[in-house]
């Protein structure tokens, strides 16, 4: 997220550090940020759609207030479907807090063990991937292992994997980014071995052990592995600017409806996921919200403490820049602070 700088600088240093950021930051943004703030949630949505992204979906769960979700722009931008409200949509990242709560049960149940190793568990790894015999369970679930993250690959979402040995193949035998445990360094292939290992323990597909132990107790009915499951048509359009086409063929894992993900988060923040000491475990090894991002999906699960929401939202525009991500991100706050101008306001 692109920030005003925190320290003061005095003099003709300063004006020359503002040209130059200025020079340098797209004006795109600098609007975003300096735009007066709207009134409402749903005027911010209709702003961001000018801002150049195709579709949008927010969901708001507040204490004391009754859940809302709001859409602008496109379903399908090229049959001029409007948003859904429960349109489905490739939650990338946001997937590993699910990941995250079946290891915390699997372990609770004694399946796993977070100070077991790599080699303990994928033996056939030892020698191919680095320190693997000192790389924890709980260190690929924080981070902090080391293996580089094989979505770095050059390239690699021009080509992308589409098996787990395709996918560990792009890291094997490379050197490891840092000894385990010395540093922090997000990767994706942290969570590729976790659901191998999880399908290793379990003997059969781990996402069968999230429905049965996590949506299933939550309700939650909306939420699939991949896009075998459901219909195109329940997929809400993904672009990509300078690509041509749709991407919402492309399978990058779990789909959900906005508000599934919402009653999740809520249920991972107020503790009602766990049962026993699933959540003093969880709460050792991850963080309570996420966001994710593959070509032509951008998405935030978000929990603010100081106003008791969930707030869910999904982007469908992504670029080779990463610049919708940022305006995402200045979007996101101003959404927060919507939401905080309406608590201070609220007769209530």
């Amino acid at each position: 997220m692109i920030k005003p700088k925190a320290k003061k600088i005095f003099g003709f240093s300063l004006i020359i550090t503002s040209i130059f950021s200025l020079y340098f930051v797209p004006w795109l943004l600098v609007k975003a940020w300096l735009l007066p703030l709207p009134n409402t949630i749903q005027q911010q949505l209709d702003e961001a759609i000018e801002h150049g992204f195709d579709g949008m979906i927010v969901y708001i769960n507040q204490t004391g207030q009754p859940a809302q979700v709001y859409t602008a722009g496109w379903h399908n931008k090229e049959a001029k479907v409007a948003a859904k409200p429960k349109a489905l949509f490739k939650i990338a990242s946001i997937s590993k807090l699910y990941d995250a709560v079946a290891v915390a049960k699997l372990v609770n149940d004694g399946k796993l063990s977070l100070n077991k190793s790599l080699a303990d568990y994928l033996p056939e790894l030892v020698g191919q991937i680095q320190y693997a015999e000192s790389i924890t369970l709980k260190m690929m679930v924080e981070h902090r292992s080391g293996i580089p993250n094989f979505t770095d690959t050059e390239n690699f979402w021009g080509t992308p994997t589409e098996t787990y040995e395709e996918s560990l193949a792009l890291i094997l035998n490379k050197p490891a980014n840092f000894k385990p445990g010395d540093g922090y360094e997000y990767s994706n292939t942290n969570y590729l071995l976790i659901n191998k290992i999880m399908d290793e323990a379990l003997g059969y597909d781990n996402f069968q052990f999230i429905k049965a132990r996590t949506l299933t107790p939550l309700n939650l009915v909306n939420t699939y592995s991949g896009l075998d499951e459901v219909t195109l048509e329940q997929v809400m359009s993904g672009y990509h600017v300078g690509h041509p086409f749709d991407l919402k063929e492309d399978e990058h894992g779990m789909l959900a409806t906005a508000e599934d993900v919402g009653l999740f988060v809520k249920a991972l923040n107020d503790g009602s996921v766990f049962s026993g000491k699933e959540q003093e475990i969880y709460s050792s090894i991850y963080k309570f919200e996420h966001a994710g991002w593959v070509p032509g999906y951008q998405s935030f699960a978000n929990y603010y403490k100081d106003l008791d929401a969930v707030v869910i939202q999904f982007y469908s525009t992504t670029d080779p820049k990463l610049y919708n991500w940022n305006l995402s991100e200045i979007i996101n706050s101003r959404i927060a602070k919507i939401l905080t101008n309406q608590k201070n306001t609220s007769p209530n």
